[in-house]
């Protein structure tokens, strides 16, 4: 890491858990930190699971709030923001930013807000497990909080500036689009010695067809419909098996309900919680992402990168990642006939698969690399921090 003072900045987050925001910060402190960012990560929870211990072993500045109110999480950041005097502080996901703007605010800092899903979408409102009074309570915090005490605000993907337009009501101007990017080294190279390797691993013989599907056992991922296609195709395909990577979630129990009544057993497998996705990606014949909303999916971005043919939900930030070429066969969410369908069209014809593939992992390498991501924000902070020193916000 860098020795001498550089842009200091001060991120504030919920947890350094499994999401997708944490693993994205994550990978790119270090690369911040070579560009001249001089960073401090502070956590309102600790997380067992996740990249917490990585931020941590890796020697940055990682600091965890124990108050539990927001008062008191307030009255932390502010001491925080006094010793460190940051020109930046950034914060992700809803609890970090509303005790992250409280004080930014009273410490006269600029804060920048990342907005990385489509939190307040209508499709959330159909989650049984989701209290939509409560849920319009929260986005009307959010929006008023945001609209006056965040300086700026970065969004992850076109599709979640979108939502924040409409669901928080912010201004255009006052969002940045910069996608969020994966590391090469972490993620590896595709190669069948490491395909070959994995699939030993895990027990799993040559000729098996792997469906894998990466993510937390929730209502927005949606694997229930990939059992109900895991089903339909099972008959027809003796060698296909699914694999289930992803911590357990409110939809588990279901899940597994639905996995037994469909009498399953071992053609689709829950791994749990993994941290070697990589080469889970890199033994499977086929990535399948059902999900019924996502802010930008990371996900379907490592499958691009490891070369795995991937069948997906047809969702705009979807479409924003795989572009408007035929890099992914896409289909409609809570479809479980065309999902099928299409994962049938990857095992039929695995030459179009393959070249789909090959053209998904060139796309990533020239718009997905954590370098490209890097730096943009890096260019992004210097923006914010010059302007904020013009219009007197310091």
């Amino acid at each position: 890491m860098r020795s001498e003072p550089g842009l200091r900045i001060l991120f504030v987050i919920n947890g350094l858990g499994e999401g997708g925001a944490e693993r994205s910060l994550a990978e790119i402190l270090p690369e911040l930190t070579v560009r001249g960012v001089d960073p401090t990560v502070v956590c309102l929870y600790h997380r067992e699971e996740g990249v917490e211990q990585q931020v941590v072993s890796a020697g940055f500045d990682v600091r965890f709030v124990e108050a539990t109110k927001l008062r008191g999480r307030v009255r932390a950041l502010r001491a925080i923001i006094e010793e460190r005097a940051p020109a930046i502080v950034h914060t992700s996901i809803f609890e970090a930013d509303l005790a992250g703007r409280i004080a930014g605010r009273r410490g006269r800092v600029p804060v920048l807000t990342s907005l990385v899903s489509t939190t307040y979408a209508p499709i959330r409102f159909a989650d049984p497990k989701v209290k939509p009074w409560k849920l319009r309570a929260l986005q009307a915090v959010d929006g008023w909080t945001a609209r006056r005490w965040t300086t700026h605000f970065h969004e992850n993907s076109n599709t979640v500036k979108e939502a924040a337009i409409r669901d928080l009501g912010i201004r255009p101007e006052r969002i940045t689009v910069i996608h969020r990017g994966r590391d090469t080294i972490r993620l590896g190279e595709p190669s069948a010695e490491r395909k070959r390797l994995v699939r030993e691993q895990l027990g799993l013989p040559p000729q098996a067809i792997v469906v894998l599907n990466a993510g937390r056992q929730k209502y927005a991922k949606n694997q229930s419909t990939l059992l109900e296609a895991a089903a339909i195709l099972a008959p027809r395909h003796p060698d296909i098996v699914f694999l289930i990577a992803g911590r357990a979630g409110n939809k588990t129990h279901e899940l597994v309900s639905l996995h037994d009544r469909l009498g399953l057993g071992e053609r689709v497998r829950f791994l749990g919680h993994r941290e070697d996705v990589p080469d889970l990606l890199a033994a499977a014949d086929i990535f399948a992402f059902p999900s019924l909303y996502e802010g930008l999916p990371g996900a379907v971005i490592e499958a691009m990168a490891l070369e795995v043919p991937i069948v997906a939900s047809d969702l705009p930030s979807v479409k924003e990642v795989v572009g408007d070429d035929d890099l992914a066969l896409l289909v409609p969410p809570s479809d479980a006939h065309a999902l099928s369908r299409a994962l049938e069209a990857v095992v039929i014809d695995r030459e179009s698969a393959r070249r789909r593939a090959e053209r998904a992992r060139t796309r990533f390498l020239q718009r997905f690399t954590i370098d490209r991501a890097a730096d943009a924000m890096f260019a992004f902070y210097e923006r914010t921090a010059r302007s904020s020193k013009t219009s007197g916000v310091a």
